[in-house]
């Protein structure tokens, strides 16, 4: 999901914009001078952005600059193999379950202490 603005006659408007059955739905938030529509708009910039208090696991790189939906892989495994459990309920608030299980089931970059721990945390040993 992103937000869209759009400029008509001199007046911005706010969308939010994503994907669904191989369209993109646009969804009408309102006039951006509108305090509301301004509250919605930095709650949904908040939420698709990695926490503060969890750039420590990104080190190497700028934790502002990573798309939580394009890197999902890479946060997935920053989590698992550096993170503590605050950090994974933050990923399954935002991650389903399934791709989480996914990743460790294709990670390279898990040690297998850690790939083994989360298999039996989320009970997915064969």
């Amino acid at each position: 999901m992103s937000v869209v603005i759009k400029k008509i006659k001199n007046k911005e408007y706010a969308y939010v914009a994503y994907r669904s059955e191989g369209k993109v739905v646009q969804t009408y938030l309102g006039a951006l001078s509108d305090p509301e529509v301004k509250k919605r708009i930095e709650q949904h910039e908040r939420e698709n952005r990695i926490p503060d208090r969890f750039f420590y696991l990104f080190w190497d790189t700028s934790p502002l600059e990573i798309d939580i939906r394009k890197n999902s892989r890479y946060i997935i495994e920053r989590v698992l193999e550096l993170g503590g459990l605050d950090e994974l309920y933050w990923i399954q608030k935002v991650y389903p379950t399934r791709l989480i299980m996914e990743t460790l089931e294709v990670s390279r970059k898990l040690s297998p202490k850690s790939n083994n721990f989360w298999r039996v945390w989320f009970g997915s040993l064969s």
